[in-house]
């Protein structure tokens, strides 16, 4: 296995980025204009950042120049599955996306929880985001084993007022080498019928494709009533999918289309 921390500074080397432990309640003023930058809206009390740091859970900033332009922000927590880190936030400026600077963060993050001995990391995330869907599943290699609908209520921020606060769980495994898994062939379970989402019936039993917009925020900004569809259509399919056993291993980046297979399939 690459070094944990080699990847990291690598990745951010590779960005234009440095990385910075975030520690001090001063930090939480520069998390918090990252977060209006990219949500809006909302807020993140300063004192939560120090106390964080004190119990362990160190948020790490990605800085270009003097200037704090990505955070990931996360503590560890427990289930059935036992320790585990929850990251909880992730973001990056606008003008610093599509760079590499949320796989930087996320490498920062996996090499600090390795350092305490936790070898799984968990977090929620839209998946009507391909963005969001390439960098946890294709680029990461994490995996989707659960979903609820309207997991955080009604949200408040700019960015999410008004949708339906659907999200997926991941699942990453952080002695594993990050990285996507080969992409199987798979039936089509939902694609996209010029810009409408098309269920397909008798997919079988084998791994299925969901076809996901490449853009859904300029979708909802044009068309609401097409992107709630598209939400519905998205949540019967996934909970369709983990109800019958799979769970998501790969996205196609190409078909912007998440695969669900076995966890066989994954682990192999």
């Amino acid at each position: 296995m690459t070094d944990p921390w080699t990847l990291a500074r690598d990745t951010a080397s590779a960005a234009g980025v440095t990385l910075e432990p975030l520690i001090t309640v001063e930090d939480a003023d520069r998390i918090n204009d990252v977060i209006d930058r990219t949500w809006g809206g909302q807020h993140l009390d300063r004192e939560v950042v120090r106390a964080l740091a004190a119990s362990g859970n160190v948020s790490w900033g990605a800085i270009d120049g003097d200037r704090l332009v990505g955070f990931v922000l996360g503590w560890a927590g427990v289930d059935d599955g036992g320790l585990h880190v929850h990251s909880h936030m992730l973001a990056s400026v606008p003008d610093s996306r599509h760079r590499g600077v949320g796989s930087a963060l996320k490498f920062a993050q996996r090499a600090q929880a390795l350092d305490q001995g936790i070898e799984r990391m968990r977090w929620t995330f839209d998946p009507l985001l391909a963005r969001n869907a390439w960098l946890n599943i294709g680029k990461l290699g994490a995996m989707i084993d659960g979903f609820e609908r309207a997991f955080y209520g009604s949200m408040q921020d700019t960015l999410n007022a008004g949708e339906r606060s659907d999200r997926a769980f991941i699942a990453w495994d952080l002695l594993r080498e990050p990285g996507s898994r080969p992409t199987p062939g798979a039936a089509d379970l939902v694609r996209d019928a010029d810009g409408e989402p098309e269920v397909v019936e008798g997919a079988g039993e084998g791994p299925v494709a969901i076809a996901i917009p490449r853009e859904y925020v300029e979708v909802r900004a044009v068309d609401a009533a097409r992107a709630d569809r598209w939400r519905d259509a998205i949540a019967h399919a996934i909970e369709g999918s983990l109800a019958a056993g799979r769970v998501g291993v790969a996205f196609d980046r190409e078909r912007s289309a998440y695969v669900f297979a076995s966890p066989e399939r994954a682990a192999s």
